[in-house]
């Protein structure tokens, strides 16, 4: 047996899956409400034959008979073998009921969302997360099911990890967020919900992200959802959402992070197409490169003084008055508040902090999901003093638990501390520095293709982020970054 016959195997297992990602996609953007119980049924099939395909004896005599014969075989094999141990470990049966449990619970949380009760969603969310409890068991009835869980999302980061680092995270701080709120308010936020058409946001952010970025639509697209995510069903198929609101960085930053996670599965090497390693490495590495566009790029005084007149032009109303500074303060407020993905960087983490005790509770039983609600609400004031006043601006805000993504929250921040990270030692390039500093960022994205990109998951993150950077992951240059450019902001120095 060869690696040809390896890979013909693996991409007919590719294939499938990305069909049920098109059917997932369509379900989030366009699909009519009342076909959403078939729809689960289709979705539930093609996850189901994905998985007898990739667990039966005939996938199991290819990898046992493979011999790579270089080193892209060989990651293709060790990837693909890791991903198998813990796939056979799960029942079709159960692969199946666990895929029409989260479509059910992605229309209930739909209808929940809308109608701000959490009552809708609490008996889908209930059969998820015992299913999801189930799903840990299954591969490793002896470790924490956290662990476990988070294994799918960050291989190799346990929860006890993760605390120590959020722990050290709150720690750094909180002190400041406390001396910026009472430093008082750093420039006219009112711009930030002034006049700007739907159609112009959606147009202004598509054009910097294929200007900036190289975001094109000859194999990307971009539509609208009420979750923002991004999806690809191959490196030349690429889907990205967003939501438009009166606040209109919603849309804007919004894109631009989803820009991020599509550039990265656009820049994995052609060569792993229709491979289990065709993907990024984790979502704590992806989150690096969504929040570095976002937040590290698109937030940044060069940005703005290069696009200004770009806004200007396309919605004279939000920049009436203003100079690029004006808007570089205002667009980088510090304010804590209910919603995570609109969320500013200092207190960003805190919503994900919160996330993650909750989860824990929620898996060693010691929070019942009846009670999710009034312990999200509690969490919430005890970290940034506010109390959500409805469910959908409190626990209902995220889709992540209608899918089932338990142990995903944690890889956000992670990505936090990455994004600086690499950007810091990319700008160890003289040029990719200058680019930078003039919002010109072709030198910098050739660099993050050559480093993390193209390597999908050939490496480990841990891995990756040696290699890339000289040194493990740490919260020290994020911690100094948002010391730095918030205490200049806000005149704390």
């Amino acid at each position: 047996m060869s690696m040809d016959q390896l890979r013909r195997r693996l991409g007919q297992i590719s294939d499938l899956k990305a069909a049920a990602g098109l059917l997932s996609w369509d379900q989030e953007t366009y699909m009519p409400p009342e076909a959403g119980e078939i729809r689960g049924q289709q979705m539930a099939t093609l996850a189901g034959l994905a998985h007898e395909l990739f667990t039966d004896a005939q996938t199991a005599a290819l990898l046992d008979g493979a011999h790579p014969q270089d080193d892209t075989d060989g990651a293709v094999l060790r990837v693909t073998r890791r991903d198998h141990d813990k796939a056979t470990k799960l029942p079709t049966e159960f692969v199946e009921e666990y895929t029409r449990a989260c479509s059910d619970a992605h229309h209930a949380w739909v209808e929940a969302r809308q109608h701000s009760d959490f009552k809708v969603f609490q008996p889908h969310l209930q059969r998820v997360l015992d299913l999801t409890r189930r799903k840990a068991e299954l591969r490793d009835p002896d470790a924490h099911p956290y662990d476990v869980l988070m294994d799918d999302y960050e291989p190799g980061m346990h929860a006890t990890q993760v605390q120590a680092v959020f722990d050290d995270l709150r720690e750094r701080t909180r002190p400041l967020l406390r001396r910026i709120v009472a430093a008082g308010d750093a420039a006219d936020y009112g711009v930030l919900t002034r006049p700007f058409p739907a159609s112009a946001q959606k147009a202004f952010a598509w054009q910097v992200a294929g200007e900036a970025f190289g975001l094109q639509p000859d194999f990307a697209r971009q539509d609208e959802s009420a979750h923002p995510f991004q999806t690809n069903f191959s490196r030349s198929d690429i889907r990205i959402t967003t939501r438009v609101e009166d606040y209109w960085p919603a849309c804007l930053f919004g894109t631009w992070h989803e820009t991020g996670h599509a550039m990265y599965e656009r820049g994995v090497a052609a060569h792993w197409a229709r491979t289990p390693v065709s993907s990024g490495t984790s979502l704590g590495v992806h989150e690096s490169q969504s929040r570095m566009f976002e937040n590290l790029l698109t937030r940044s005084l060069p940005f703005w003084e290069r696009y200004f007149p770009e806004l200007e032009r396309v919605a004279p109303e939000v920049t009436r008055g203003l100079d690029p500074q004006a808007l570089y303060r205002a667009v980088n407020r510090v304010n804590p508040s209910l919603i995570r993905v609109e969320a500013d960087e200092v207190t960003y983490n805190f919503h994900v902090m919160l996330r993650f005790a909750l989860e824990m509770r929620l898996l060693d039983g010691s929070l019942k999901v009846a009670d999710l609600p009034e312990a999200w609400n509690a969490q919430m004031q005890e970290d940034l003093g506010l109390t959500p006043p409805d469910d959908a601006q409190g626990v209902l805000q995220d889709i992540h638990w209608s899918a089932g993504l338990i142990g995903y929250f944690p890889t956000y921040t992670l990505g936090n501390l990455l994004s600086v990270q690499l950007l810091e030692a990319a700008q160890q390039d003289p040029a990719i520095a200058a680019g930078v500093q003039a919002a010109e960022y072709g030198p910098l994205r050739e660099w993050l293709v050559q480093h993390v990109h193209r390597h999908g998951r050939s490496r480990t993150p841990e891995e990756l982020t040696v290699q890339a950077t000289g040194r493990p992951l740490t919260a020290d240059p994020y911690v100094a970054y948002l010391h730095a450019k918030y205490e200049d902001i806000y005149n704390l120095k």
